[in-house]
């Protein structure tokens, strides 16, 4: 597998119900192609639970999935305000049970040189979006 400077990261997590059945999406793009291309994607359906661990385990997903590729520079972009101003140290993690995901996106993240992580608005994160709902659609 080549490796890439720079990867970009799109991801979402969701549920139906919260808690509810829940499912993650993911794509690893690389950054130096234009337009970036696919490096890999994520869509699976992760049990019951709320959409904050459902945000927390698509990045974690993403991070593993793009791994491979070598890159010293990931961006990371979420709709999920909560997940990035957490990773930023701007807030808190008040919810225990977020804790251990949270050390885990961490730690995975300082495998990189730089981490550029931004929060981007649903309409920026549709391929992410699509990939959760087709897991979720899928399960039935």
């Amino acid at each position: 597998m080549s490796t890439v400077e720079t990867v970009t990261i799109f991801c979402d997590g969701g549920s139906r119900g919260n808690p509810g059945p829940a499912a993650i999406g993911a794509v690893v793009l690389d950054a130096s192609t234009t337009p970036p291309s696919r490096l890999a994607s994520v869509s699976e359906c992760i049990g019951t639970t709320t959409n904050n661990v459902a945000e927390y385990r698509a990045l974690i997903a993403a991070l593993e999935a793009a791994k491979p590729f070598g890159a010293r520079t990931v961006r990371v972009r979420a709709d999920s305000l909560l997940v990035i101003k957490q990773l930023e140290g701007a807030w808190k993690v008040k919810q225990a049970h977020l804790r251990p995901l949270h050390q885990e996106a961490r730690t995975l993240l300082d495998e990189y040189e730089h981490v550029d992580l931004a929060h981007v608005p649903r309409e920026e994160n549709v391929d992410a979006d699509l990939l959760v709902n087709a897991a979720l659609d899928a399960a039935g």
